[in-house]
């Protein structure tokens, strides 16, 4: 039934465009509705403000976690008090500073009426000040609680946009390689595992120049833009494995049981690449896109949201994903990871009139035409809601991809980082693995920054 559930859901919404806060432009922005705005083009501040308030006295301020997004929730805004006279402030935190801005903002009399937390753990942290949403309309729009966080039978958080990631790859090139004497495989419906991925990857490498590419993968850039690819995306596969395995959805210290699998796969990226890893630490984000959008690699570890990018250059019929398959037993049945790290949560500790004017926003995004035009073909989401299903359909290839594994059975591994304890955390292991890629690091300083950091920033955070 959740497999079910899950296609369903994916081919719900129109997207032309998806994007993630994982990845941003790095900037800070600030607009209401009758408020100010940030310029795209010099970075400064534009004032187009108004004290008036809505006629109830109530106003929405919302703290955006998508940096990429910050411009469309900006335009949202201005419709919605265009429309009902309602002030809607939205501050759109930088790349990696949302809880440190969350954290301050909340501290200001004037604090967010709507934010965001990443699941388990942000909720354990911002509970109290997490309404209940289990009376609202929003809530009542939702598939499923597979898309909620509860605590007991109140509901503290509503994801609101469902993405999918894996291994994007060409399928022109692949294809070529396919033709190529030689070549380890005869069609993409060979790789159902790490060793054949590797095999592929590994003979790409050697056969590069001929197939006129500078790898098999792009760069796997250990930039701020780029690096929760790895330590957040890539790492997200052992934790899923482990959870599998011992039948659990949380824990307070990780066991590293599928580690030697999460080195395998970093192995192969840092490799059979388009660079030396030891360049990876100023490598982007932006970078490993090019390098894929202009035929430069065949395989690229990303997800839905990036394909705005990449299909500037090329065509649908070129894209393709496949699952990260990183040598763990039965992944031959497995699909592309699913999942949420974005939910809405309104500020309980916000007055009357300005909690009911931001759940009135809330469902008006998710229901009006205005609203749900937005949402699903300017922001490019695919959301979990009922209203989201006259009429939008799907159209992005790498959802469709995740669609057709869907369809066929597999399992789509579940987004289980939100459970990771801290922001610190990933940033321990993102250094050790850019160490023991660059060579000044051993593997060893991964296992303790994955097991022991998880045990110490767990009760740290607990």
């Amino acid at each position: 039934m959740r497999k079910k559930l899950l296609s369903a859901l994916l081919c719900t919404a129109m997207v032309s465009t998806l994007l993630t806060g994982c990845g941003d432009d790095g900037s800070t922005s600030t607009s209401t509705g009758t408020g100010t705005g940030n310029d795209s083009e010099t970075g400064s501040t534009r004032d187009t403000s108004s004290s008036t308030p809505s006629a109830s006295g109530g106003k929405v301020y919302y703290l955006n976690f998508k940096p990429e997004q910050a411009e469309d929730w900006e335009a949202l805004a201005k419709a919605y008090t265009d429309e009902t006279g309602v002030e809607v402030k939205v501050v759109t935190a930088a790349s990696n500073t949302y809880e440190q801005t969350l954290k301050s903002e909340m501290a200001k009399s004037d604090a967010p009426t709507m934010f965001q937390v990443n699941g388990p753990v942000g909720l354990a942290t911002w509970n109290d000040y997490c309404y209940d949403l289990k009376d609202s309309d929003v809530y009542s729009q939702v598939k499923s609680d597979d898309f909620v966080l509860k605590d007991g039978d109140a509901v503290k958080g509503i994801a609101y946009v469902i993405e999918t990631y894996g291994i994007i790859y060409n399928k022109s090139l692949l294809q070529k390689y396919c033709e190529m004497d030689g070549a380890k495989i005869k069609d993409v419906s060979e790789i159902n595992g790490f060793a054949k991925l590797k095999e592929v990857a590994d003979d790409i490498q050697a056969k590069k120049a001929d197939l006129g590419v500078d790898g098999a993968f792009t760069s796997a850039g250990m930039d701020s833009s780029s690096d929760w690819r790895f330590k957040t995306h890539l790492a997200n596969l052992p934790i899923y494995y482990e959870y599998q395995a011992d039948g659990i959805g949380s824990t307070e210290a990780i066991k590293g049981t599928y580690l030697d699998q999460y080195k395998q796969m970093w192995d192969l990226y840092i490799t059979d690449a388009t660079c030396d890893a030891k360049l990876l630490g100023s490598k982007t984000g932006d970078e490993a896109s090019a390098e894929f959008s202009t035929g430069k690699a065949v395989f690229y570890q990303n997800g839905t949201w990036e394909y705005d990018n990449i299909s500037a250059n090329l065509a649908d019929e070129d894209l393709g994903m496949l699952p990260i398959y990183i040598g763990a037993e039965g992944e031959e049945n497995q699909g592309l990871c699913t999942g949420s790290e974005n939910y809405w949560c309104v500020n309980s500790k916000a007055s009357e009139a300005d909690i009911q004017a931001t759940l009135d926003f809330m469902n008006w995004c998710i229901t009006s035409d205005t609203g749900r035009d937005s949402i699903a073909n300017t922001m490019g989401f695919v959301t979990p809601f009922k209203s989201f299903d006259d009429g939008y359909t799907a159209s992005n290839p790498l959802i469709q991809a995740s669609n057709e594994y869907i369809d066929a059975g597999k399992t789509a591994v579940s987004w289980n980082f939100s459970t990771i304890p801290s922001e610190e955390w990933k940033n321990e292991v993102g250094n050790a693995l850019l160490e023991y890629a660059q060579g000044t690091g051993e593997w060893d300083a991964v296992k303790t920054a994955f097991v022991d950091g998880w045990a110490e920033q767990y009760q740290a955070t607990h």
